[in-house]
């Protein structure tokens, strides 16, 4: 029998308590995740842990669809959680919904 994964939608937060460009941490059923608003107002998350030493990823510099780790410069895509190469390692990203003005992950 295939193991199956149930996702739950959870209400995060409103859109206008994100701002273009500033990662926000919030803490969702105990886990630490990094919010990002881009200059395209999507809203992305990934886990708030660099892949390489578990850095801060809400206290990075955002460019673009990618923040800096504050620890040791990694440049990690906020799409999918993956390290720009030469680096190597992911952290995890989950979807994100907006509906009307409320903000929901998928946990």
């Amino acid at each position: 029998m295939a193991e199956t994964t149930e996702t739950t939608a959870v209400y995060v937060a409103d859109v206008e308590e994100f701002t273009k460009g500033i990662p926000k941490e919030i803490f969702v059923n105990g886990e630490s995740i990094a919010f990002f608003k881009t200059n395209s107002d999507k809203i992305r998350a990934i886990r708030n842990s660099c892949p390489h030493k578990g850095g801060p990823l809400s206290q990075g510099i955002v460019s673009g669809d990618y923040v800096f780790c504050p620890l040791h410069d990694w440049k990690i895509s906020t799409v999918d959680g993956k390290a720009q190469a030469p680096d190597v390692g992911c952290t995890h990203s989950y979807s994100v919904q907006v509906e009307g003005s409320s903000v929901y992950i998928q946990i």
